[in-house]
């Protein structure tokens, strides 16, 4: 049987932005997010960690250096009961100084590939599953998954400029977006949402949400969903559809 995932950005979503961290004592996750994520995976949400770290393929960190921030992040959520079952990064830049890693792929988003690649490697169901992130990349990958997602604004970003990047809702911190999918997915209080930012137009109809959404799953889903399947790892063409940093099982986060 199919589960589902909420997919959650690093920077910016599940810890504090910063230009490029490079070591482990550099994330440091919001205040009151552990016991949001806590819920949601006691609902039985899978939690996914989908991240583009450009910072490999500019020479700034290193793989190695990457995997010691990422067992940080995953001992940190521990102690939350929070274990998460992928920390997904694309290490890609077409502009990157490193060789191996410079280069176009289908990894970094806005493009879905990790996603994709965690959907096959751990049966998630990417209708029923959500994307959350404070960039307009980050709910382009998550629409074209076809996941439902949530813009964390943090005012950087402008009106999107066509629907792929245009969030089904749009929070200022990630702990209400994890509350809003509670209250959506009937696991959580029920909330009256009603933000939208100042500096877009046409903000959409205001409700509340204390049950399961009847709508359509978001559309856009990626064509190329069957030829990804089956990896995290670079393709044999060459062109990189992510990196996983645990066994599928996530039992190294444990």
């Amino acid at each position: 049987m199919a589960s589902r995932a909420i997919f959650l950005d690093r920077d910016g979503t599940l810890v504090w932005p910063r230009e490029y961290p490079s070591t482990p004592d550099e994330l440091l996750l919001y205040e009151g997010i552990g016991a949001e994520l806590h819920a949601l995976q006691q609902h039985g949400f899978r939690l996914v960690v989908v991240t583009n770290q450009s910072g490999v393929a500019h020479g700034y960190f290193t793989v190695e250096a990457l995997a010691q921030m990422h067992h940080h992040l995953a001992r940190e959520l521990a102690g939350f009961n929070v274990h998460l079952d992928g920390i997904y990064f694309c290490p890609h830049h077409p502009e990157g100084v490193v060789p191996e890693f410079r280069r176009h792929c289908e990894c970094r988003k806005p493009q879905p590939g990790m996603l994709l690649a965690a959907a096959a490697d751990l049966a998630v169901d990417l209708s029923g599953s959500w994307m959350v992130g404070d960039i307009l990349d980050d709910i382009e990958a998550g629409k074209r998954a076809g996941c439902r997602t949530v813009l964390i604004d943090l005012g950087s970003e402008p009106a999107p400029s066509s629907s792929l990047r245009r969030p089904d809702f749009v929070v200022t911190r990630t702990v209400e977006a994890l509350r809003l999918i509670r209250a959506i997915e009937a696991c959580g209080p029920p909330i009256q949402h009603r933000y939208w930012p100042a500096r877009w137009n046409h903000a959409p109809e205001q409700k509340g949400y204390s049950a399961p959404s009847s709508g359509e799953p978001a559309s856009g889903r990626h064509p190329r969903a069957h030829a990804l399947a089956g990896s995290a790892l670079p393709g044999e063409n060459g062109v990189g559809t992510g990196f996983n940093l645990f066994e599928h099982d996530g039992e190294e986060a444990r």
